[in-house]
């Protein structure tokens, strides 16, 4: 007999799954809740979508280390899209992260949380660093980053890594392995580990003072099939329909649970191929053998390890964006892979072209404007092939700029 879960996911009723959100709805303005088959139909193909806003209000987050430098240029790109496609922007900047420990002592204040919650888009940069590593776990940058995630309830990450033909000499795998990858990496967001109880450091009992690190690796049937249905969407949405999911289910229950989800989810979707993993299997695929993936869905866990090791087909974690995504009822998150590069901060070194294919993301998935989402990224297509780079994809006969740099070339190249 199918699963209460199951019939929820075909039937495209959202449901709230594991601890409560931290945000009140009530104070908020009112936002109808979306089902998750009529979201995903508003961000792949606009169909059913409600018509835009006179003004878009942003939330924009810069965070920590070169965060304020590339949201700098984040903000550059919104206003030629302004001007160009005749938008109009109210962008409010928050604090999170370091920055919000060191102005609030809280990784995410709830002012921060409310605005994110009231706007049409989340825009963020990157946070921590290691002025605040040793902190209690709950004071971390993380568990910021983490909360914003929960209570947006966006349990859906999309991080493409796409063979860029000019930076292919830029990846450690040889050209003839990564040339043509194209890999779309679906991630759950918000179960597994990083939030299953119960979790933490104790003393064993009768240990003679022995602690023990417990974590809790757990997905409930909404978990899995909501997911499921977004990353079949985008499968379905991509040339080659192909859809990879990756567990580990030979030897973890809660992975046994995943595959029998997605597998049951399939049926709905004929036109999709389905194929399973092991993760282990699957890290050593995505390196040897890339081409070989289209879309792929797994775990939080698993996720967060394979979408960093495919940014190696691009060759630089400073050009791979990412979108965070719920069913509607919250904006979606859309933020960089990389790091907040405190070494570099305030130098003029950062690599803002991640940043700025975020921007791209916003207005494709959450926005429903393709068309300003492909003047963005054909505009960094045509940066790189004059020729500029930032230092972490530098090359031989490149031009070796600064952010700003950058940022200034993006902007002339968007009208072009």
């Amino acid at each position: 007999m199918d699963s209460p879960a199951f019939h929820h996911a075909l039937s495209c009723a959202f449901v709230v799954a594991g601890a409560p959100s931290r945000l009140d709805r009530s104070r908020w303005r009112h936002r109808p809740v979306r089902s998750v088959c009529r979201r995903v139909r508003m961000q792949f193909d606009g169909a059913g979508a409600r018509p835009a806003p006179l003004i878009h209000h942003l939330a924009l987050l810069p965070g920590d280390g070169i965060g304020p430098e590339i949201m700098a240029v984040a903000r550059q790109v919104l206003d030629h899209v302004s001007r160009r496609f005749d938008l109009r922007f109210k962008l409010e900047e928050h604090l999170v992260g370091g920055a919000a420990l060191d102005a609030l002592n809280e990784p995410l204040p709830e002012e921060t949380l409310a605005a994110c919650a009231r706007s049409d888009g989340v825009l963020l940069a990157c946070i921590g660093g290691p002025k605040w590593d040793n902190l209690p776990r709950e004071k971390r940058p993380e568990s910021g980053l983490l909360a914003l995630r929960k209570g947006l309830e966006a349990f859906a990450n999309l991080r493409p890594a796409k063979s860029i033909p000019q930076l292919i000499d830029a990846s450690p795998l040889k050209p003839d392995v990564v040339r043509d990858a194209d890999v779309m990496v679906v991630r759950e967001l918000t179960g597994d580990v990083y939030f299953g109880e119960p979790r933490g450091l104790h003393y064993i009992f009768q240990g003679n003072g022995e602690r023990e690190g417990l974590n809790t690796m757990i997905y409930t049937e909404t978990e899995v099939f909501r997911v499921a249905r977004v990353a079949f969407e985008v499968a379905r949405k991509r040339q080659r329909k192909r859809l990879c999911s990756v567990d580990k289910a030979n030897v973890l229950e809660s992975s046994q649970l995943w595959r029998e989800c997605v597998t049951k989810m399939a049926t709905t979707y004929p036109d999709v191929e389905l194929s399973h993993l092991y993760v282990d299997n699957a890290a050593m695929q995505l390196v040897r053998a890339p081409r070989q993936f289209d879309t792929i869905v797994t775990g939080n866990l698993f996720g967060d390890i394979l979408s960093d090791e495919a940014s190696m087909l691009v060759g630089s974690l400073g050009m791979l964006p990412s979108a965070s995504l719920g069913d509607g009822t919250y904006p979606g998150v859309f933020e960089p892979v990389h790091g907040s590069a405190p070494d570099i901060a305030g130098q003029d070194k950062a690599n803002p072209l991640a940043m700025v294919l975020s921007v791209a993301m916003l207005f494709r998935y959450q926005l429903n404007r393709s068309d300003v989402a492909d003047t963005i990224d054909a505009a960094v297509n045509r940066v790189l092939d004059a020729g500029y780079r930032t230092a972490d994809i530098m090359s031989g006969g490149m031009r070796l700029v600064g952010c700003r740099e950058m940022g200034d070339a993006v902007e002339r190249a968007m009208s072009e």
